[in-house]
């Protein structure tokens, strides 16, 4: 498969080390594409669940994708996020073409990209910690649910389903918190004369443009590779959404084969 080139990826909302994250897919894209550079913009890997026990070998090799593509002279940004929030100890530091961040502000044909994860916003993870922790155990079952019922769909002829998804869209306050969290990200870029605000965390794929008598901005956010598998791209003009289609990639067998090859003790590293 022929690589596209881009100027810039935003991935967020990763959740490497969770049974939720869809690192096959993953590994898939980045092995589509010659980007630049590339900002991991917060939960890349998923601290508060991470267990030991579980770090399949596809999650390595996204992380084998990325320091290969770091050699090759993409630049990688790693925005920190409520769930690796660990690394705000060393938010400043650069290791040759990584950098750790909070936040990041980028310059583009003159306008002005404000970058960052987006978890300030939410009251949970300012005032109750431990209420956000246990959510988000709550969501990992939820997840491995959803697997099941998913095997058995397919086995039946019905395709795949999203509990999350639909639970998140039916309740009210879910959507009602998401349309807050959306517009006090528009509102803070608009006062702070930004272009545009691209955020994560709440796990809603978007672009969106939004004026008023302050000004106008357009919002995105890069969703997620646990439900949406979505990423934000820039390739030097303007911004757009991927999202991950199997049939895309239906011809594209090599991440799996290597699996194979590791998994019989043999040794390959993608290039």
């Amino acid at each position: 498969m022929k690589k596209r080139s881009l100027d810039i990826v935003v991935l967020s909302d990763i959740h490497l080390g969770t049974v939720g994250c869809h690192a096959l897919e993953l590994l898939q894209y980045l092995n589509s594409i010659d980007p630049k550079m590339i900002i991991l913009n917060g939960d890349f890997i998923d601290v508060w669940n991470f267990r030991k026990y579980y770090w399949p070998e596809s999650h390595m090799m996204v992380l084998r994708t990325l320091l290969t593509k770091m050699a090759n002279g993409t630049d990688i940004y790693y925005l920190t996020g409520n769930h690796d929030e660990v690394l705000r100890k060393v938010s400043s530091l650069q290791l040759g073409p990584l950098f750790i961040r909070d936040k990041l502000v980028l310059e583009l044909k003159g306008e002005k990209v404000w970058i960052f994860h987006g978890d300030i916003f939410d009251v949970t993870m300012k005032h109750s910690k431990w209420i956000a922790k246990i959510g988000g155990k709550g969501y990992e079952m939820l997840i491995m649910i959803n697997k099941l019922m998913n095997w058995f769909s397919i086995k039946m002829g019905r395709g795949k389903i999203s509990l999350s998804k639909r639970i998140k869209n039916s309740v009210k306050k879910a959507v009602q918190f998401i349309d807050n969290f959306e517009n006090t990200a528009i509102d803070l870029a608009i006062d702070q004369n930004y272009d545009y605000v691209i955020c994560g965390h709440i796990h809603q794929p978007k672009i969106r443009g939004f004026s008023n008598d302050k000004g106008s901005v357009i919002y995105m956010n890069s969703g997620d590779w646990v439900e949406n598998l979505t990423a934000l791209e820039y390739d030097g003009e303007q911004w757009s959404m991927f999202r991950y289609k199997e049939e895309d990639f239906i011809s594209e067998k090599r991440i799996e084969k290597i699996l194979q090859i590791k998994s019989n003790g043999s040794k390959m590293v993608i290039g």
